[in-house]
């Protein structure tokens, strides 16, 4: 049986919105969604990058998933969305708290370092308008060799027929370029009626250029790669793990009162030489 998953469902300060968004991706039939934070820095201000809440503090009670008899797992993502060269710091200490990366770059040449050089989990395409540059396969090949896969959000074409129209072009030339390979399917939903079941997402893939596998992959199997590539990235490709552990009292063998040996203790009656 498929594990379907959501990576982005975006995050509202309103916590009931939250929960109930969370609630109707379980009861459609998702194992894991993440929780999106979106930080979009400008020139003009300075911007915090945010940081993530617990998830018990979201949702105190996880809901079960639909056919399954555990609870639904939630993830915490950033997204930085990417006008500038500066705006991704590789070594930024706030990225340490999210469990998945993702960049969405705005030009050609900042689409080029995303899938070249930048650190991350995901590469978000723009849905909401006319990409001003095309797809080549030189940097989304190297993307893909890097294990960085890229996603299509499918709730704005909900919205509003001209980002209908965008997200429609835009996937089309993605697919064109990457052939279906490692792509991913999300929502993007603010809300719950703009979540749609795993089965309805493959068909939809259908229609932005994917075959039959590859768009059922984009809800299921892929997403699974994207989450072991943010486990691997987070643990130094996967060679070292350090985990922080509470110091333990000493432990006292059986019999131990804390006395020296017998052997070292003063006979009586001995004289000790000052």
């Amino acid at each position: 049986m498929s594990v379907f998953m959501d990576l982005n469902l975006v995050y509202s300060p309103d916590s009931s919105r939250l929960q109930r968004l969370v609630e109707t991706a379980a009861h459609l039939g998702y194992s894991t969604v993440a929780i999106n934070y979106v930080y979009e820095p400008t020139a003009k201000k300075k911007q915090d990058i945010p940081a993530p809440k617990p998830i018990k503090d979201l949702i105190p009670e996880l809901p079960i998933v639909q056919g399954r008899s555990r609870p639904i797992r939630v993830l915490n993502r950033l997204t930085v969305m990417m006008s500038d060269s500066s705006h991704f710091r590789a070594t930024a200490a706030e990225y340490r708290g999210f469990d998945l990366l993702a960049v969405q770059p705005t030009t050609e040449k900042l689409f080029h370092a995303a899938c070249m050089i930048c650190d991350v989990d995901i590469i978000c395409i723009s849905v909401t308008e006319k990409l001003p540059f095309f797809f080549k396969r030189a940097p989304v090949n190297g993307a893909t060799e890097r294990g960085v896969v890229f996603e299509v959000s499918y709730a704005a074409a909900l919205r509003d027929s001209t980002r209908r129209r965008y997200t429609i072009a835009n996937s089309t030339a993605l697919m064109e370029s990457c052939r279906g390979r490692n792509v991913i399917l999300s929502s993007a939903a603010e809300t719950p009626l703009e979540l749609r079941g795993p089965y309805d997402i493959t068909n939809l893939g259908v229609l932005f250029g994917l075959s039959d596998g590859d768009s059922k992959d984009a809800v299921s199997s892929s997403c699974r790669s994207v989450v072991l590539h943010a486990e691997t990235r987070k643990t130094a490709s996967g060679i070292i793990y350090t985990v922080q552990h509470p110091e333990a009292p000493p432990t006292k063998t059986p019999g131990d009162t804390g006395d020296p040996p017998a052997a070292k203790r003063a006979k009586p009656g001995a004289v000790i030489d000052s």
